[in-house]
């Protein structure tokens, strides 16, 4: 039921090489939530995880990959979790929690079983997790919840809001931190002007995409950048030298990861958009 896939980090310069197919066989995430199954990828930029657990006739029990040598998969990591589909429940040892659209979980380091499941919906639970230093406890965030930052113009296709869910100014974490970035109708371009931020890395997952609709998901260095084209329910892998950035044939929403060893969601290195290459 717990499915895993290991990714080795790369170097920039090797990633100028690398072909369409290349970058997407290192990067992509294709298959986030395939039924009764949990899909996972472990990344070695942070360690990070990132993945998806789709309960459909059954409940899934969270179990340690092979690559965590543990015997708990939270034994030296937290988690967190977006349902990005219908109403659906996570038990965490025991307690129930419920998770409507767009709302968030937090699971410290240190908890023994987890365990998702459907109700009379269908949820659709996206993960992440990073290694922990310390037991934080569980906590559910709310959309009403989140602290709230609107950014961007219609006028250059960019307005958006932010909301930060599992971040250090709403719930206490060790290094993860996610939130969720909603286009406004109309608009098209995420994180733009573009950014980079050495001191941590990134993992974008993008749904509520229209059906027959694409968004070009933009990384590389600032001077030397990419592109994947990705569907609905997909992520990509963003490393610390890397721009993340995207533009969609429609409006989308999307949900931002992190870990790294700053926390401070300020912590950018800004790039204009006349100097991308």
């Amino acid at each position: 039921m717990t499915n895993s896939e290991f990714r080795y980090a790369h170097h920039p310069e090797d990633v100028k090489k690398y072909t369409t197919q290349e970058l997407r066989e290192h990067f992509l995430i294709p298959n986030v939530f395939v039924k009764d199954e949990i899909n996972l990828t472990y990344t070695m930029y942070d360690r990070y995880i990132a993945g998806g657990a789709f309960p459909v006739n059954k409940a899934l029990k969270l179990e340690p990959i092979d690559d965590l040598k543990a015997e708990n998969f939270l034994d030296r990591r937290e988690l967190g979790v977006i349902n990005v589909g219908g109403k659906g429940k996570i038990t965490v040892d025991g307690t129930v929690y419920e998770l409507l659209n767009k709302e968030a979980l937090y699971i410290g380091k240190g908890v023994k079983e987890v365990i998702f499941e459907a109700t009379e919906e269908q949820p659709y639970f996206y993960i992440n997790s990073a290694p922990a230093h310390h037991a934080y406890p569980t906590k559910k965030v709310t959309k009403n919840e989140a602290e709230i930052v609107e950014l961007g113009d219609t006028k250059y296709s960019n307005k958006r809001t932010i909301n930060k869910l599992l971040v250090n100014s709403v719930v206490e974490t060790c290094q993860l931190q996610m939130g969720m970035t909603e286009l406004a109708p109309g608009n098209v371009w995420n994180t733009m002007p573009a950014h980079t931020h050495t001191r941590r890395m990134e993992v974008y997952f993008y749904f509520d995409l229209e059906e027959g609709q694409t968004i070009s998901h933009f990384m590389g260095q600032p001077d030397e950048t990419r592109h994947i084209f990705m569907k609905n329910h997909q992520a990509v892998i963003s490393p610390e030298w890397s721009i993340h950035s995207g533009a969609g044939t429609s409006n989308y929403t999307f949900i931002w990861g992190m870990a790294g060893e700053n926390m401070d969601y300020g912590d950018m290195d800004g790039v204009s958009p006349e100097d991308l290459k």
